[in-house]
């Protein structure tokens, strides 16, 4: 064990298992190193003072030193601002990250809703790897989307079955194995899309079972689903991190309750703002904030109802300018709703 100094301009050119030799006396070929980890769970970080966008940048080099697993690769959004696409080992893997950035060296981030990677077949044969609903290809160019499937094993006594099967039933499990292994202690396998385990699962089935239940899982491959983006328009205009990737059986009733959400959050304007949700082309849920209005004809008591009709149009006219011009600024709390939605 020693210390040694390089002239490595950056750090993002050092990679954990590299073979340091001796220019004298080099090796024929390099020790084989360690096999590359492949990210299992995605989602964006994005400071939220943009000020800090180099000092996020720089810090995840640091992590990256020490943690040959953590994958990141700059990103830009409409809503956000400049930020980052990292990849993790899993939720918990991502929690960690985020802590560590955040107290270590004191930044204040924001994270998206977390997801996976799909494997997307496109009409000209092509297959290509998304790991964010902004790289989804245009819905009349996807041939089939597929999906990570796990194979979990979950160890728990009888008396909570009658919440764990609904809860796998909810998140598209299919049953391959119930076996009592004692006499009041059953073993349930069951196969699961990763995209439904990496939010809320755990501390679901943790829950339902008061922490007597055990999970433990592995990939089993790629299947095919019926999946779709799931977008979020305010004022007309798509906002990049609030898209989704999900199951449609899930996503009308998920978009509604999110539109929902959002009509709470974004606060009132001048104007009217429209929120949707949408699939592709067709809006599957509208909510409207209306505008902050003022009492025009207050002033007039009595007199000719054309002077207070005139008063109003002029009112309307003006509102509809304002509209074409206006910008919706969307507060930090409605990019954490997607989070809740998932968890509904």
């Amino acid at each position: 064990v020693g210390f040694m100094t390089a002239s490595i301009k950056t750090v993002a050119d050092v990679q954990i298992g590299d073979t340091i030799t001796e220019a004298a006396r080099p090796v024929a070929e390099p020790f084989p190193g360690f096999e590359e980890v492949k990210p299992m769970v995605f989602a964006g970080l994005y400071p939220i003072d943009a000020v800090q966008y180099e000092d996020l940048r720089d810090a995840m080099d640091k992590l990256r030193l020490n943690d040959a697993s953590f994958f990141y690769e700059p990103e830009s959004s409409t809503a956000l601002g400049f930020g980052f696409r990292c990849g993790f080992l899993g939720l918990l893997h991502m929690e960690i990250i985020q802590e560590r950035l955040e107290r270590e060296f004191d930044l204040e981030l924001i994270t998206t809703a977390p997801g996976v990677r799909y494997r997307v077949t496109t009409t000209d044969g092509e297959i290509a790897e998304i790991d964010s609903p902004s790289k989804m290809p245009d819905t009349g160019r996807i041939t089939k989307i597929e999906e990570p499937f796990i194979e979990a094993t979950i160890l728990t006594n009888d008396t909570f079955l009658g919440g764990i099967l609904p809860l796998l039933d909810e998140k598209r499990g299919v049953q391959k194995k119930f076996e009592y292994v004692t006499e009041n202690r059953v073993m349930l396998v069951y196969e699961l899309p990763l995209n439904e385990i990496v939010l809320d699962f755990y501390d679901r089935l943790k829950s339902v079972s008061k922490g007597y239940a055990s999970l433990d899982y592995h990939l089993s491959g790629y299947k095919e689903s019926k999946l779709v983006k799931l977008d979020v328009l305010v004022s007309g205009e798509p906002v990049d991190a609030l898209s989704l990737i999900m199951h449609s059986d899930t996503a009308t009733p998920k978009g509604r309750l999110l539109v929902a959400k959002m009509k709470e959050l974004i606060p009132r304007q001048m104007f009217e703002v429209a929120i949707q949700a949408a699939i592709g082309n067709k809006v599957i849920a509208r909510e409207t904030v209306k505008a902050m209005g003022k009492n025009v004809i207050a002033k007039c008591y009595g007199g000719d109802i054309s002077r207070k009709r005139k008063l109003l149009e002029k009112q309307k006219e003006g509102k509809k300018r304002m509209k074409k011009v206006g910008r919706v600024e969307i507060p930090q709390e409605a990019f954490l709703a997607v989070l809740k939605v998932n968890e509904g």
